[in-house]
C-alpha cells in the first residue's frame, strides 16, 4: 500500500485563518435587527404586525388586461362569467368598467399617500393577467422580508417571478420561496402579533405550503397556526382583519368555531362584520385603529366608528367586481413595529 505524505496547508492560509479568527469581527445579530437591515439592505423592512403604522406599500394599477373580459358569458347559475380557456373570470353580470376601475385603484394610492405611505406602482404584466392587481397574493411579508408563494390558479401562474423580481428591485430581502406541491397565497396570511401568525388553508392554500411556510417563519421566531377555511372561501382576508392591536373584524360563517375563542385567548376582541357587508373586511389598516375600507359596506363602518375606531372610506366596487378588495389590492412593504 502506498502512503501518502500529510498534506499540509500552506503557511500563508493557516495565518490569514487565525488572523481573521482573532481579529475580525464576526456578526452576531439577529438578521431582523433594525441596524442589520438599513445597514445592509437599506430599511427595516417587512411588518411584524398587520397594524402597524404603513409606510410603504405596493400596488399595481388596472390596465389594458380586461378588455379580455366578455360578460356575454355570464352564468346566472354560478353567479359569474368565465372564460372557457380559462384565463380569467367575472363576478357582476355588467362587464368591466376600466375607467371607474383605474379611478378608483388611483383614489386607493392618493388616500394611502396622504397619510404618508409610499406607494410602489407596479407596471402591467404583459398577457391577460387580470387577478394582477390584486398583488398580495404572490407574497407575504414578515419581519425582515418577503416569503414569494406560489399562486394556486393556472390563470395566476407567472406573477410570482415578476413580484420576485420588484422587490429584489428595490433592495428587499426574500426570506424563501415556496416550491414541490405548495400553494401559499398571500391573502391567506394574517399576523396576529410579532410572535403568532395565521394561515387559512383552502380550495386555494394547502397544507403543503403551510408546512413550508411554517418552516421559514420558525427560523424568524414566527409561529405559524392553520386555519381551516370553510367551504369555497379562497383567503383569510375574507373572514378576519386585524383592526387594532387588540381587535379584529371576523366573519363568523367561514372560520372554525374554535377561532374566537382563540383570538380572545390572545388579548384580542372580535368585531363581528354585519353578514350582508362581507367586504367590509377585506380592507386595510393604516395604523392602530385607522382602517380603510369599501364604500360598500357602511353598517359596519358605523360598527366600527361606534367602537372608537378611525374609518376612511372610499368607492371600490369596481375593482371588487374583479374578485378582489383594497386588502387584496395592497402588499405592505414597511410597517413601523407596535
Amino acid at each position: 500500500m502506498e502512503i501518502r505524505p500529510e498534506r499540509r496547508l500552506p503557511a500563508e492560509i493557516t495565518n490569514d485563518s487565525a488572523y481573521i479568527q482573532g481579529r475580525v469581527p464576526l456578526c452576531r445579530s439577529s438578521f431582523s435587527d433594525d441596524d442589520e437591515l438599513r445597514s445592509v439592505w437599506g430599511a427595516a423592512w417587512g411588518a411584524s404586525s398587520e397594524v402597524g403604522v404603513l409606510r410603504r406599500v405596493m400596488l399595481r394599477r388596472p390596465g389594458t388586461e380586461f378588455d379580455e373580459i366578455d360578460a356575454g358569458r355570464w352564468d346566472a347559475k354560478l353567479g359569474a362569467a368565465f372564460d372557457p380557456d380559462g384565463r380569467w373570470y367575472w363576478i357582476r353580470p355588467q362587464g368591466p368598467d376600466l375607467r371607474r376601475m383605474q379611478a378608483q385603484h388611483d383614489t386607493l394610492a392618493e388616500t394611502l399617500r396622504s397619510f404618508g405611505v409610499t406607494t410602489d406602482v407596479l407596471p402591467p404584466l404583459p398577457g391577460v393577467y387580470t387577478k394582477s392587481i390584486y398583488v398580495r397574493d404572490p407574497m407575504i411579508t414578515i419581519r425582515g422580508g418577503a416569503v414569494i408563494g406560489r399562486l394556486a390558479p393556472t390563470m395566476r401562474r407567472g406573477e410570482e417571478a415578476h413580484v420576485t423580481r420588484a422587490v429584489a428591485a428595490i433592495g428587499m430581502p426574500i426570506l424563501g420561496t415556496i416550491g414541490g406541491t405548495g400553494h401559499v397565497e398571500g391573502g391567506s396570511f394574517a399576523k396576529l402579533n410579532a410572535k403568532l401568525a395565521l394561515f387559512g388553508t383552502s380550495i386555494r392554500c394547502n397544507r403543503q405550503g403551510a408546512d413550508q411556510l411554517a418552516d421559514i417563519l420558525r427560523y424568524f421566531g414566527v409561529e405559524l397556526l392553520t386555519v381551516p377555511l370553510s367551504g369555497f372561501e379562497f383567503h383569510i382576508d375574507g373572514s378576519l382583519a386585524m383592526i387594532d392591536v387588540d381587535r379584529a373584524l371576523l366573519s363568523p360563517s367561514s372560520v372554525p368555531h374554535w377561532l374566537p375563542d382563540l383570538l380572545r385567548e390572545h388579548g384580542v376582541q372580535p368585531i363581528w362584520v354585519d353578514p350582508a357587508e362581507v367586504w367590509a373586511i377585506n380592507g386595510l389598516a393604516i395604523s392602530p385603529g385607522h382602517f380603510l375600507m369599501s364604500s360598500s359596506a357602511p353598517r359596519t363602518a358605523e360598527t366600527l366608528d361606534s367602537l372608537g375606531v378611525k374609518v376612511t372610506v372610499i368607492d371600490y366596487d369596481a375593482v371588487e367586481a374583479n374578485g378582489g378588495g383594497i386588502h387584496c389590492s395592497t402588499m405592505e412593504l414597511l410597517r413601523d413595529d407596535l
